[in-house]
């Protein structure tokens, strides 16, 4: 008589990150070849959560990247832009093509909504948001823009438009209450926490911790 299969339990991963934040593209970009390479990748469950950065970026202002963080850090405009370059070598080591010259400062929170209203297609639609600010240079808080973005991965641009409504307000919350900080920040079933564009081979580990940890209240 064979024995019925065990049902394994599945780790639950949260990322926090924004979609005007270089590293939480890098770190997105890490983090799926290590789960892509990692063996119980079955067992994982990812959710991506809201954050921002600057949630009292003016929505409409159209003020490049390099220009913005002058005014807000009150740092030298070379400074920045060596700052930046550094930024788009770790980027370009892992296959990404950021060009700050082309970024333009933009409020999220529309773009966060438009990855709720993702539903399945979330990891889809925020690969697209990173790509328009990061890449293509598009101004990720104009509705007309997400509309686009939207309708490159398959929604319904006139549903989208008319749906972009607030549901984001519990990431933001849930982010305050764990005392998530600064993102990319990955939270593992809740107990375990990385924070970071970490490499691929700490997020092999912790993708282990995560497994482990679930299987050992079995």
């Amino acid at each position: 008589m064979s024995m019925p299969d065990v049902l394994l339990p599945t780790a639950h991963i949260e990322i926090w990150s924004d979609i005007a934040c270089p590293w939480c593209y890098i770190g997105k970009r890490r983090f799926a070849e290590a789960l892509e390479s990692f063996d119980d990748r079955d067992r994982i469950e990812v959710t991506w959560r809201s954050y921002q950065l600057s949630p009292d970026t003016p929505v409409g202002r159209r003020v490049p990247e390099v220009e913005a963080l002058v005014a807000m850090k009150g740092m030298p405009a070379e400074q920045v832009r060596q700052m930046f370059a550094q930024v788009s070598d770790t980027a370009a080591d892992v296959g990404l093509e950021i060009d700050f010259d082309n970024v333009v400062a933009a409020n999220t929170f529309d773009a966060h909504r438009l990855a709720h209203l993702a539903g399945d297609k979330r990891d889809e639609v925020l690969e697209a948001l990173f790509r328009a600010h990061f890449v293509d240079g598009e101004v990720v808080d104009d509705v007309d823009v997400l509309v686009k973005v939207a309708a490159e991965v398959g929604l319904d641009p006139e549903s989208t438009r008319a749906a972009l409504a607030d549901a984001v307000a519990a990431d933001l919350f849930d982010a305050r209450r764990i005392g998530v900080q600064g993102v990319p920040f990955f939270v593992a079933n809740r107990a375990v926490a990385v924070s970071g564009a970490q490499p691929v081979d700490v997020f092999r580990q912790f993708l282990r911790r995560a497994v482990d940890d679930v299987t050992v209240k079995l």
